[in-house]
């Protein structure tokens, strides 16, 4: 049963139409037997028996063959009368397309009953319908009974009829489907877009009462979230302004200490600095980019930029980069990025620091890798919340923003952020992005 399961539709709209298809199909079934059985079968049956009537009154009489040298073939022929039914013998019926015909059984059997022996019928489709009997009476010829009223095209209506309406069928049940459909897909592109940080406008409302029910709570949230992004967004904003103030007045109140305290300036300096990275961070996370569009870029471009930046350090970066197709992205943020990484690189790790790029075929990516000590595999998983470093094995400089905000944009992109742990020692941050 579960092998079964496993090929059955897995979405409404296909599961919906599957089930309109089968019903449909079991209408269309039980129709064609009705007609078959209540229509076709009583008719053939009536013709049957007015057939059997005509070819026992060729009989009544007998067959006067010694009269004026007549065969029995001639001799039946001049009682026919009907113009269209003919006699033949053996050899006439073949030229006539005897053989051609196709036998039936049920009307082989009917007519059996009717003239009383075996008898075999058999029809040919043409131009007409011609029936072929060889009575028991004469098993040496063969009686042919055109109907003029029946052609190859007389059941043309009913299947026509049949075909007509499965058709409108299907076509309504999958305008039926996608209609309920509709308001489901756009609900989940809306989630998707709500997931990476973007708010969509109020969906319409539309669909079955459920339906509408779902999308306006599902309006409802978005607006809710927004509101506290929005919130949240200000509240650090003007945290982060406050802050600037008396940092600058401790700055310019260190300028003026006399050279003996000259130590302490540079402590002084130094701290307001680290204040003011940790500041920068915040801004980063909360705000919204401006960038919407994403226009393609090279991805090794942006490395090299960065790599270049970043040489006044001290230590070696190291590149490797492949052929990259042009990708998608917003230039600015995806170099945030790698920024980022190269940061945490040289923050923690022995002053080397590798980058290469990669391409799969269907995606563009890059990785950033360090000596440093690495992080517990445990603790990888919860790098990527706001404010969590790995304090255990890469001690606690900053805010713990950078990874949080690294994976912000990467959603952003659709894409998808991994960090693992190098065999030789050290952490390994792979970046993929998406062609499409």
């Amino acid at each position: 049963m579960r092998w079964f399961k496993r090929f059955l539709p897995r979405s409404a709209f296909s599961q919906t139409v599957l089930l309109i298809g089968s019903l449909l199909l079991v209408n269309q079934l039980v129709s064609y037997l009705s007609v078959a059985v209540y229509f076709i079968q009583p008719t053939y049956q009536q013709i049957n028996q007015l057939i059997a009537r005509q070819v026992k009154i060729l009989f009544v009489d007998g067959v006067d063959i010694g009269r004026e040298h007549l065969t029995m073939v001639d001799a039946l022929n001049a009682k026919v009368r009907d113009d269209g039914m003919h006699v033949y013998n053996l050899k006439q019926a073949r030229e006539a397309g005897v053989d051609r015909a196709i036998h039936y059984n049920l009307l082989s059997a009917q007519m059996s009953e009717h003239l009383g022996g075996e008898a075999e019928v058999r029809i040919a489709q043409g131009q007409e319908f011609e029936i072929w009997i060889r009575p028991p009476q004469a098993p040496s010829i063969w009686i042919k009974v055109p109907l003029t009223g029946f052609n190859e095209f007389g059941l043309s209506p009913l299947t026509l009829y049949l075909m007509v309406i499965g058709a409108l069928s299907v076509i309504g049940g999958w305008w039926f489907a996608r209609n309920q459909n509709k308001p489901l897909k756009r609900l989940q592109k809306a989630a998707i877009s709500v997931s990476r940080g973007d708010y969509p406008p109020p969906l319409p409302l539309s669909g079955s009462t459920e339906i509408i029910e779902v999308t306006n709570a599902f309006n409802q949230m978005s607006h809710s979230m927004q509101q506290l992004e929005q919130d949240r967004a200000l509240l650090m904003a003007g945290i982060s302004h406050d802050l600037r103030t008396p940092l600058t007045r401790i700055r310019l109140a260190s300028e003026m200490m006399v050279e003996e305290d000259e130590y302490l300036k540079e402590g002084i300096a130094h701290d307001i600095e680290d204040m003011d990275a940790i500041i920068n961070q915040f801004i980063a996370y909360i705000r919204q980019d401006q960038e919407t569009i994403h226009e393609p870029g090279q991805i090794n471009e942006l490395i090299e930029a960065v790599a270049h930046a970043e040489s006044n350090r001290e230590g070696d970066i190291i590149l490797e980069l492949s052929s990259c197709p042009e990708v998608p992205m917003q230039s600015i943020a995806i170099k945030r990025v790698i920024t980022n990484l190269v940061e945490n690189a040289f923050r923690y790790g022995n002053g080397w620091t590798l980058i290469r790029s990669h391409f799969d075929g269907r995606r563009v990516g890059f990785s950033v890798e360090d000596n440093g000590p690495g992080i517990p595999v445990e603790q990888i998983p919860k790098l990527f919340q706001p404010f969590t470093q790995g304090d255990i094995a890469r001690g606690s400089v900053g805010s713990g923003l950078g990874l949080a905000i690294i994976k912000r944009i990467v959603d952003r992109h659709q894409g998808r952020v991994i960090l693992t742990n190098r065999a030789e020692g050290g952490l390994c941050a792979m970046v993929w992005l998406p062609l499409e």
